[in-house]
């Protein structure tokens, strides 16, 4: 009963509803020994016991994503600049012109997702001249959300579009008056286009896509990720793409738990793909660090309702109930369960005529099957699905899209987009998760921040209160209720004696700290398995996870790293236009009460003599010079 490690004098939120409540926790081979009060904890010291003082830090469970995409995106993440949380377009700018002095021909600097033009204070993308007017010899691809991609003059001449060049289905080319394209892609509303001409560009060397694995998992770790479940993937293939993973596996660098769907790439042969993996991938196949956890999101290319909420609601095709059927059946005879990509109940609703219909042949009761996103599912669906055991997984995109959905809908149907609140009180399992990267952004904080306020990362009131959550239901929202998702219920996702010992210590009191500061929040100390794989603040010295520098030496992440919360100093000193402001204003280290003001403040270079009364006149009372 010796512990290898003790945390003791913490603040432990456990989650465990029979002891919701500790001060220290005992740990010994990967898992919680003991949780409790220090007196208890301590006495299970040994000579070889390592001690943790937390100093009264606030301690959760780790945070698991229940849906993103870190395969694809730690293949990409050393190459990708990543605006994910810039308060302004001058400053998303500025670094784009300074990543495009330092990348070396024939690469691309891309910027792929994790951002929304109504998070900059400005209100907007940047034109097409002004990227040209940065990079006018680089290629630059930016993608915004589902709905378009920017390419500059170099990148067109990369890609090889011209004239000639037809739209394909579901997209449009944008031209000017000669027929040239402007260098504006648009999915309407298929993103095809956007993935397609993002998969044009060069690829890392495996050796490298490695090492950005890798620093995509510290990134995580750094916000307080310990678990995925990764949602496969267009231009994604099996087992191909998955070799990186696997080696760090092998290798025991996993420092993100992740479990893995597989995901259909040839339209009109989905069954094709799911009968030839159901006979060759075991069902939970793998580890905890790396396992098979079924089929999805993708399931058939002809139930696929792309969210673009700048376009129509897309109809889906008559042929989608019997090609959805015949994969559903080889699910359900192999015992895999899936989930399916689907973002209105009219998509929802007709799935589930198809789910009724096997489970009268085949009983689905058992299998761990859901839908994902579900911004507009009705009471019935919601019922129906109840009914058959199945769960609905949402994610926060309707933060980084809620504006669009707004002014195609209006306000009163954006209320509860997704009615997460009425899907909790009818007893459906459910969890969340962000859609990372080419959506929302990986941070789960500003998840978090959405189902507690309400609010988008643009500031919009999306909810009433009567739809928001608590902080600790939002939090069950990420981690124990992930657990039914990827069928390890009892396993993780509370501080629980006999449970794995994942953790974090936030970098302030989620349940303390004011709303507003919560989509700053990150980790001082993540934990996986016993092991700290992050550490800052006070317990830098613990960290137990070098990772050597990005590779190649241009990469973004040397210079930018990743989330841009610009309430962290030691980010916010690099990056702001006016780094003045940083050092003058105390406000910038610790809210985001004025994020919008400071914005426009480094937009406008105001001299230092001007911040005061600058400051003054929005009433920021925690100016200080």
């Amino acid at each position: 009963m010796t512990a290898e490690l003790i945390l003791h004098r913490g603040l432990f939120t456990t989650l465990d509803r029979s002891n919701p409540t500790a001060s220290a926790v005992a740990i010994k081979d990967g898992k919680f020994l003991a949780v409790g009060h220090d007196k208890d904890i301590m006495a299970l010291a040994g000579a070889d016991t390592k001690v943790v003082d937390l100093r009264g830090r606030r301690v959760l469970p780790g945070l698991i994503d229940n849906h993103t995409h870190v395969v694809r995106g730690g293949l990409n993440f050393n190459m990708e600049l990543r605006w994910d949380g810039v308060r302004s377009l001058a400053d998303a700018m500025d670094m784009l012109k300074r990543q495009v002095a330092i990348t070396p021909p024939p690469q691309w600097v891309r910027v792929v997702g994790g951002f929304t033009e109504h998070q900059f204070a400005e209100k907007r993308l940047p034109t097409i001249d002004e990227v040209n007017a940065v990079a006018p010899d680089t290629p630059v691809f930016l993608l915004h959300l589902y709905d378009r991609a920017l390419l500059n003059a170099a990148a067109l001449r990369a890609v090889g579009y011209t004239r000639d060049t037809p739209n394909p289905p579901g997209g449009e080319i944008i031209r000017d008056a000669s027929g040239n394209p402007t260098g504006l892609l648009l999915a309407k509303p298929n993103a095809g286009i956007l993935y397609s001409t993002l998969a044009k560009g060069p690829k890392l060397p495996f050796d490298y896509q490695v090492n950005s694995t890798r620093h995509f998992m510290r990134e995580l770790n750094r916000l307080g990720v310990t678990g995925v479940i990764d949602a496969g993937g267009g231009f994604q293939n099996y087992p191909d793409d998955y070799a990186v993973i696997q080696k760090l596996a092998d290798e025991g660098l996993m420092t993100v738990r992740l479990a893995y769907n597989l995901f259909t790439q040839k339209p009109k042969q989905e069954k094709e793909d799911f009968l030839n993996w159901t006979a060759s991938v075991k069902y939970k196949q793998g580890n905890d660090y790396f396992r098979h956890n079924g089929a999805g999101e993708m399931l058939v290319f002809s139930a696929a309702d792309f969210e673009d909420f700048r376009q129509p609601r897309p109809d889906m095709p008559p042929e989608m109930e019997g090609e959805l059927e015949e994969v559903v059946r080889v699910l359900a005879e192999n015992r895999w369960p899936w989930r399916l990509h689907a973002t209105y109940d009219e998509t929802i609703s007709r799935a589930l005529d198809v789910f009724e219909k096997v489970n009268q042949d085949i009983p689905l009761e058992g299998l761990n099957w859901f839908f994902d996103h579900a911004e507009t599912i009705s009471d019935q669906s919601i019922d129906r699905i109840a009914a058959l055991g199945g769960g609905i997984a949402v994610q926060h995109r309707m933060a980084y899209q809620g504006e669009y959905f707004v002014e195609r809908y209006g306000h009163g149907a954006a209320e509860a987009t997704p009615p997460i609140a009425r899907m909790l009180e009818k007893g459906v399992h459910v969890s969340a998760g962000t859609d990372a990267t080419r959506v929302a952004s990986y941070n789960p904080w500003v998840s978090l921040a959405w189902m507690v306020t309400g609010k988008t990362v643009g500031g919009m009131q999306l909810y009433p209160r009567a739809n928001c959550l608590d902080r600790e239901t939002a939090l069950r929202m990420w981690t124990e209720n992930v657990t039914w998702f990827s069928n390890e219920q009892g396993k993780k996702g509370r501080i629980q004696a006999g449970q794995l010992a994942d953790l974090i210590v936030p970098s302030k009191d989620f349940f303390a700290c004011a709303e507003n500061e919560i989509s700053f929040l990150t980790s001082d100390l993540t934990m996986v398995g016993g092991k700290i794989v992050y550490g800052a603040g006070d317990f830098n010295a613990l960290d137990e996870n070098p990772v050597p520098p990005a590779m190649p030496d241009w990469s973004p992440v040397r210079s930018f790293k990743g989330y841009a919360a610009w309430g962290e100093p030691e980010r916010a000193g690099k990056n702001s236009l006016n780094p003045r402001l940083i050092a003058s204003c105390g406000c910038a280290n610790d809210c985001n009460m004025h994020g919008h003001a400071h914005a426009n403040a480094w937009t406008s270079k105001l001299p230092i003599s001007d911040l005061k009364g600058f400051f003054g006149a929005l009433g920021c009372s925690c100016w200080a010079v």
